[in-house]
């Protein structure tokens, strides 16, 4: 996947997924691994007793390694029935982990306000790529909004620059935004001088142009996307979106 486009998939189908995970047993991370990411954790969830939803989280060991650094209560939610099962059976041990068989586009199971954080790695970016990516994207970025707490936060982990997904986010749910950055290979030697301190948020303004004044062009990072759930935001104009 490139840094605007991408081809289009069947991201958004059952199917698509149950095929590559009944051939994928060894565990995969999109784009970034729990240990590089820890320090944004920490940082945005430091309550670790409160429930945190992992969505699109396919056979991945970030939950696990969450629940190894000490969060008690980490959801994690796929459409593939094949990924869910084996996740199931991996850490049955584990009562601070649940898996549930769901599409990210409709999760009525869950009741309105019932999370204090979602983190997403790379679902978004695959609806995307899809088919209805538009829409498919709403609907889901709808109901990542609906089941968030007030104040709530989306931590979203994405290739897409701010050109590309602050107007999706601005157009689907009422959020303040601060952006974060990190680079694509964040443990190896060759990120030992990173261009922006992680826990740093980058200067945003409306359009997202001014991070490439700061980090230059097509720079190698992964954006991260603090949106946190601002109720008191429906008294404003519809849809507004504050960046940070």
């Amino acid at each position: 996947m490139t840094m605007g486009t991408c081809s289009t998939q069947a991201y958004g189908e059952a199917w698509y997924w149950d095929t590559r995970y009944s051939n994928e047993s060894s565990s995969f991370d999109w784009y970034q691994k729990y240990p590089s990411l820890a320090p944004l954790i920490h940082l945005y969830i430091p309550h670790r007793h409160h429930p945190v939803l992992v969505v699109g989280c396919g056979n991945s060991a970030f939950s696990q390694d969450m629940v190894d650094d000490g969060y008690e209560d980490v959801v994690n939610i796929d459409i593939s029935s094949v990924v869910i099962d084996a996740m199931r059976n991996k850490y049955s041990t584990r009562p601070q982990l649940k898996y549930m068989t769901m599409d990210v586009r409709d999760m009525s199971t869950f009741q309105t306000g019932s999370f204090d954080a979602i983190v997403d790695k790379g679902t978004l970016d695959s609806l995307l790529c899809g088919n209805n990516s538009r829409q498919n994207a709403v609907k889901m970025l709808e109901e990542v909004w609906r089941v968030l707490k007030d104040k709530g936060v989306y931590i979203l982990i994405t290739y897409g620059a701010p050109i590309y997904r602050l107007n999706l986010l601005k157009d689907s749910c009422l959020w303040t935004i601060k952006l974060h950055v990190i680079e694509k290979l964040a443990l190896e030697e060759s990120a030992e001088h990173p261009k922006w301190k992680l826990t740093d948020p980058v200067p945003l303004d409306g359009d997202g142009r001014s991070v490439e004044t700061v980090l230059g062009k097509n720079p190698d990072v992964h954006y991260v996307y603090i949106c946190t759930k601002d109720e008191s935001l429906k008294a404003g104009p519809k849809h507004e979106v504050i960046v940070e």
